[in-house]
């Protein structure tokens, strides 16, 4: 989401789910609703209502309720100056090469905690 103003349902979910397939696992929606929750809550994205007419964009304060799938995709996500800082700091955590190959050391860590 750090080129443009993203919906979860519309591009964020689906481009997420690839990626996943394409590394030997799945992703569920709500698993992305709450990553993106985190990143909001944490000041890295920001939530925003877009519209065809003035106001183009309005920011929603905090993470707006997405819990069911936009049909009509109002709601959309953009990072922060502090998420795009983030974003362009280190990417050596990505699975994928220059060319979007899967890196071949690239695993998926196990979980961390209980």
């Amino acid at each position: 989401m750090c080129d443009d103003y993203e919906n979860i349902d519309q591009i964020i979910l689906p481009a997420v789910a690839k990626d996943c397939t394409r590394l030997g696992f799945s992703v569920e929606r709500s698993e992305i609703v709450r990553a993106v929750g985190e990143l909001v809550r944490d000041g890295l994205v920001k939530a925003y209502l877009l519209s065809r007419w003035e106001p183009f964009t309005t920011e929603l304060p905090g993470m707006p309720p997405v819990d069911v799938v936009e049909e009509d995709f109002k709601t959309y996500f953009y990072p922060t100056g502090k998420g795009m800082n983030f974003h362009l700091s280190d990417d050596t955590w990505l699975p994928f090469d220059d060319d979007d190959n899967v890196l071949p050391n690239w695993h998926l860590d196990p979980p961390h905690g209980d």
